[in-house]
């Protein structure tokens, strides 16, 4: 990737790739991502995975055994790219493999797309899971929709508006609401508005906010309807390398003015994500996310 393509969108000292994430195709995207090794999708597919299949469990707390399948919400869901790796048996790598390859250089937007329904529809697993995706970049869920990862898409900014009245009603059958990247773009107000829209229904709520954001506006609105957040301590995810000096400055910074140690992380040159999950107050109580989660971090 070309130092232009990023150093013209650096913004308060940490990059941006807001010029990549509206476009026709995800190509641009993934072979810009690819040489910073950008891997939090990666990092959420086996977490979402797993808290999915808990709400499918009956273990005589919160959601009990469902006989639909359950529906994720993705906020801030760009081209797709959890939609494919939690619908398809697909890893993160495959998904740069395919993007970068010059096979699919010759094709438009269009005949990627194309394509791309029939090289999900033949991967698809058998999870029986329903994702509809949240986005202001408009172009990205068309493609996601036509490419035929999203059951669903909506190109809204809940930054500035209410939802529509037709994410209102999709929001009334949301289990799990996903955010791999984004948060530090979203503040309260987003969640605030996506859980007044589902109407006492208390989705789950699981996030991978970079550690230089402060999450807890988010946690105390969530906290609003009855959902308890828990951060998934002594864990951190690497996201992305940074592009130059002045990103790693902006970082190490960022973590400090937080009490947070950038040692062996962003000091040693990437992003790194935290996890929080929140949950109605009677889930979290029964089991806490470490134990929850115990099975993961072995």
């Amino acid at each position: 990737m070309g130092d232009d393509a990023v150093q013209q969108h650096v913004h308060e000292g940490k990059a941006s790739f807001d010029h990549l994430y509206d476009l026709p195709d995800p190509r641009p995207l993934f072979r810009a991502l690819a040489p910073l090794g950008y891997r939090i999708p990666h990092h959420g597919q086996p977490l979402f995975s797993f808290l999915l299949a808990e709400q499918r469990r009956d273990n005589g707390h919160g959601p009990l055994t469902v006989h639909r399948p359950l529906t994720v919400l993705d906020v801030c869901c760009s081209y797709g790219i959890n939609a494919a790796l939690l619908k398809h048996d697909l890893t993160l790598k495959d998904l740069y493999e395919r993007y970068s390859t010059e096979e699919l250089d010759g094709l438009s937007a269009e005949e990627l797309a194309e394509a791309d329904r029939a090289f999900f529809a033949e991967r698809r697993s058998s999870a029986g899971l329903r994702v509809i995706g949240l986005d202001t970049a408009g172009s990205a869920i068309g493609y996601a929709l036509r490419a035929g990862l999203l059951d669903g898409g909506f190109g809204e900014n809940l930054e500035h508006d209410e939802p529509s009245p037709e994410l209102t009603g999709a929001l009334r059958a949301v289990d799990l609401i996903t955010v791999s990247g984004g948060v530090g773009y979203l503040s309260a107000r987003t969640f605030d508005r996506l859980l007044a829209a589902t109407r006492g229904r208390s989705p789950w709520v699981a996030t991978f906010p970079l550690r230089t954001v402060d999450y807890a506006p988010i946690a105390e609105a969530l906290a609003r309807y009855g959902l308890v957040t828990e951060h998934w301590a002594g864990r951190t995810f690497p996201q992305r390398a940074f592009v130059s000096a002045q990103e790693r400055r902006f970082a190490v910074r960022g973590v400090r003015e937080r009490g947070l140690d950038p040692a062996g992380k962003e000091a040693d040159g990437e992003f790194h994500a935290d996890f929080y999950l929140s949950r109605p107050a009677d889930d979290a109580a029964a089991l806490p996310i470490d134990r929850l989660l115990a099975s993961l971090d072995a």
